[in-house]
């Protein structure tokens, strides 16, 4: 109990202390103009409270991920208590945060354009097709999971239809205002989803479970060699530490805020919040099976379908009334993100065509092909292997944005320490992942397996140090 006390109370103080730190490096300043004001047009850019498009961010970023990937990270063992506190802190918010503010001081753009700013054309060009790639990778998955969850609450009802009937609400809601329907219905799911995990960590608390102690960073797992803590548990946590995708959902709320000096609460305040949620989860996850190799037994003999894990201990828990609403939470989560995909795709193809989207034509001539995209790959592949690209694909995403972040902050003449540290941290588990991976190089050697990951960081890193040199030579010129 103690460990999980303890990273409880630094992510919360986390939100007064380096928030406030990071704002001081961002030069917050209210009087800037923000993106809903100068750009409004009904649509994308309308302005909204603080509070709303706070719940709107946190039920946009926070998806399944934070209550899946927490349930399966926690395998690894109470080391995923440290992952997700310190890569929530001074990863994860500091990421999103200071992704953020560039986004606001950027007309709301999406990612892939502000990227192109600092970090060049042909940055700008890869982010394009990448982020469409994995929004629509993330909205078929966040299609698949609640339909695979309302399908076994309704049996009745064709898992087939399901999927229809998520599909076609998924359409509407990428084309309607944001104000119609994200804007309010979305901050009640998002008060939901934080009443959900306070009701579990009032269990924590007070119910009859011991939460496992760190004192050892050994990994937990069955088989450790098949699934190694570096790189295997930074990507398995995304959500509740550090989430590329969050990157790709900001520019929504971006568009939305009222004043620049909502940031911490909007970006920072979020994404901590995420981390809590996942922090609760994965303690429930390893304290309800007893310890960390009751957790594992469960997942094996449960196929690790995180689902199924979620809903038992929710029905033990809470009792059945209680479970159902957590159950339609969860659903709620994965459809909320994504629609919220789909709809950041849109605004990513919008901008690089220079399409306006005041025009309801314009936005059905944009997102037919992306749901015709998305319904090619939940047809074509295995639930299994889209999950796995996506979870490389996001994190990969994030050290982008990471790297995009330095660059920013050395153009500005401020300190870049906040972001390099990350940057490298996570340039280096997304190229070691690439030679760990069974779906992809699958190296069983893990020395040389490491080995070409740092290398592949380090040539990242000359590579960056270079680009950075040049954007001094050219803001000289």
């Amino acid at each position: 109990m103690l460990t999980f006390l303890v990273c409880l109370t630094a992510l919360v103080i986390a939100y007064f202390t380096y928030g406030r730190y990071l704002e001081r490096v961002a030069a917050i300043d209210p009087a800037h103009s923000v993106p809903s004001e100068t750009l409004f047009d009904g649509v994308d850019y309308v302005p909204m409270p603080r509070w709303r498009v706070f719940l709107i961010q946190l039920l946009n970023i926070a998806g399944t991920g934070p209550i899946f990937g927490a349930i399966l990270g926690a395998a690894f063992g109470p080391v995923a208590f440290l992952w997700i506190t310190l890569g929530g802190i001074f990863m994860g918010a500091m990421h999103d945060f200071l992704s953020g503010v560039m986004l606001v001081r950027n007309d709301g753009l999406s990612i892939p354009e502000v990227a192109g700013r600092y970090l060049g054309t042909g940055m700008r060009q890869f982010m394009r097709l990448f982020s469409v790639v994995l929004l629509v990778l993330v909205g078929a998955v966040f299609l698949l999971s609640p339909a695979d969850i309302l399908s076994g609450m309704v049996p009745s009802v064709p898992h087939t239809v399901w999927v229809w009937l998520i599909l076609a609400y998924y359409f509407v809601a990428t084309l309607l205002p944001i104000d119609k329907i994200i804007g309010k219905i979305y901050p009640i799911f998002g008060v939901a989803l934080i009443l959900m995990a306070l009701a579990l960590l009032g269990v924590l608390l007070f119910g009859p479970y011991r939460i496992p102690e760190l004192t050892t960073l050994a990994n937990a797992q069955l088989d450790p060699h098949s699934v190694p803590i570096v790189p295997t548990l930074f990507i398995t946590i995304a959500c509740g530490a550090i989430s590329g995708f969050h990157a790709t959902q900001s520019p929504l709320m971006a568009r939305c805020m009222r004043s620049e000096s909502e940031s911490r609460s909007v970006f920072y305040g979020a994404m901590i919040s995420e981390s809590i949620i996942a922090l609760i989860w994965a303690a429930i996850a390893m304290a309800f099976w007893g310890n960390v190799e009751g957790l594992n037994n469960a997942i094996a003999e449960y196929g690790g379908q995180a689902a199924v894990l979620v809903d038992v201990i929710a029905n033990k828990t809470l009792g059945p009334v209680l479970a159902a609403f957590v159950i339609l939470g969860v659903v709620a989560c994965a459809i909320t993100s994504g629609d919220t995909a789909f709809r950041s795709a849109r605004l990513i193809v919008a901008d690089f065509m220079g399409v306006e989207q005041r025009s309801l034509r314009k936005r059905i001539y944009i997102c037919v092909p992306l749901f015709a995209l998305g319904l090619l790959i939940i047809f074509g592949l295995p639930f299994q292997t889209m999950w796995s690209y996506f979870a490389w694909m996001n994190q990969t995403l994030a050290a982008v944005t990471l790297w995009m972040i330095v660059a920013y902050l050395r153009r500005r003449g401020r300190t870049v320490w906040p972001g390099l540290i990350p940057a490298l941290i996570m340039t280096y588990v997304c190229a070691s992942y690439i030679f760990v991976s069974p779906l992809m190089f699958g190296m069983q050697n893990r020395t040389a397996a490491y080995l070409l990951g740092g290398a592949v960081t380090l040539a990242v890193l000359v590579a960056m140090i270079f680009k950075l040199r040049n954007n001094d030579a050219e803001s000289l010129s």
